[in-house]
């Protein structure tokens, strides 16, 4: 409810929220970075966080070597666009982490690698253009009794085969987005411990900027799983959720 009144509280027109943007840009450019953040936050709080805000808020903590925010805001970013300037931002967030996890990319699943390749938005439009022009062509066949039914059929065939996969992309895409919790750690140290209590012991610590998977979540801790696998839980709070 509070981040509903904020948004009404906050709405802008298209033209006050471009200008609101601009000027978060001119803050950034004159190296007033806490100005920037707060002006593409105030963005965001009024549902205006397309994949530009969030790399500019991004990119922004980035300048203030705030890897947390950063890495949080440009993966977001880049959940939403494949723009080659934000994946190159955000590798340089990443460059810059204290934990630097061997075996990472070999340790993320095949569909949830399929899955972050997968452009959402265009490939639900394809299905749905490929779906209803299968469907046309499946009635044109039925209808047809001579003259270049084969033909027919096998555009058909094929329209629908990439109808299949397209919705099938979607589906996998929709799954992972359902059942793969994730976040990123905002604390400069957590301590990850063996249990969740201040009385477990600390088997290791991440730091600012680390991607990592919620796999529970008792309320107060998190049980965290690294991108090499190892598990651990730390204080919710030292961690926000994409």
């Amino acid at each position: 409810m509070s981040a509903l009144l904020a948004a009404l509280v906050l709405a802008y027109t298209p033209q006050e929220a471009q200008a609101l943007f601009v000027e978060a840009n001119d803050a950034y450019y004159r190296q007033d970075y806490k100005a920037a953040v707060e002006k593409y936050e105030r963005l965001l709080q009024a549902g205006r966080g397309g994949p530009d805000v969030l790399f500019n808020l991004g990119t922004a903590h980035l300048a203030s070597n705030e890897l947390g925010p950063a890495v949080l805001y440009l993966t977001r970013a880049q959940r939403l666009s494949n723009d080659d300037d934000i994946a190159a931002q955000l590798a340089v967030a990443q460059q810059r982490q204290v934990d630097q996890v061997v075996g990472a990319n070999d340790a993320v699943p095949f569909v949830e690698r399929v899955a972050r390749a997968i452009n959402e938005p265009i490939v639900t439009v394809a299905f749905i253009s490929t779906f209803w022009l299968a469907f046309v062509l499946v009635v044109l066949w039925l209808r047809r009794e001579s003259g270049h039914r084969l033909a027919l059929g096998l555009v058909t065939a094929v329209v629908s085969v990439a109808a299949l996969t397209l919705g099938a992309g979607v589906g996998i895409h929709a799954w992972v987005a359902h059942s793969v919790s994730e976040a990123v750690v905002m604390a400069a140290t957590a301590p990850a411990r063996e249990a969740p209590s201040d009385n477990g012991r600390v088997s290791f610590e991440v730091h600012a900027g680390l991607l990592v998977r919620v796999m529970e979540d008792t309320g107060r801790f998190v049980r965290i799983r690294l991108p090499n696998a190892l598990e651990g839980w730390v204080e919710k709070g030292q961690v926000t959720s994409l």
